[in-house]
């Protein structure tokens, strides 16, 4: 893969797989790993909501740590029925304006989007993401550990390529 690797040899990004742009859009970086535990999802907004004050990016602060809860909270219950329970890995990339959310977990099936009904308790969260982001998707790994990586990116959208 054509990416960068962190926590334990897993290949975080695949620009030409993923859309989201090569190692170098992403100059700020941050990882943490997490046990599949309630404790998780509460660790990774405080570190998300940390690191975009460190970074200067306070505008995206909100979106990131919602981001970041549903996705974390997904790999948590992703991780946490598999035998024994894996961890869960968060890297935070980010630019001047813009941040890319990745989380792994050792799953290999995909995100399942659910068209949650009016008084449904829970269901909501890909929906979340895909309202908040500019764009998320999800891909397998081909490596030892396999499982997948969610991610998101929040900011200005950057511009395509010019029409001709």
């Amino acid at each position: 893969m054509n990416g960068t690797t962190h926590g334990r040899g897993i290949d975080v990004a695949a620009p030409s797989r993923n859309g989201v742009g090569g190692t170098g859009e992403w100059p700020r970086r941050s990882f943490l790993e997490l046990g599949a535990l309630p404790g998780a999802v509460p660790c990774a907004r405080l570190h998300a909501r940390q690191v975009m004050w460190e970074w200067g990016l306070d505008a995206l602060r909100d979106d990131t740590e919602l981001v970041v809860s549903e996705l974390v909270t997904n790999a948590v219950r992703a991780s946490a029925s598999l035998r024994p329970a894996a961890s869960v890995r968060m890297w935070l990339r980010g630019n001047t304006t813009r941040v890319l959310v990745l989380v792994w977990d050792a799953c290999p099936h995909p995100p399942v989007r659910l068209n949650a009904g009016q008084n449904a308790d829970g269901g909501r969260g890909l929906l979340l993401v895909e309202a908040l982001s500019n764009q998320w998707d999800w891909y397998a790994l081909d490596q030892p550990e396999g499982g997948k990586i969610v991610w998101a990116t929040l900011g200005p959208a950057t511009p395509g390529p010019a029409a001709h």
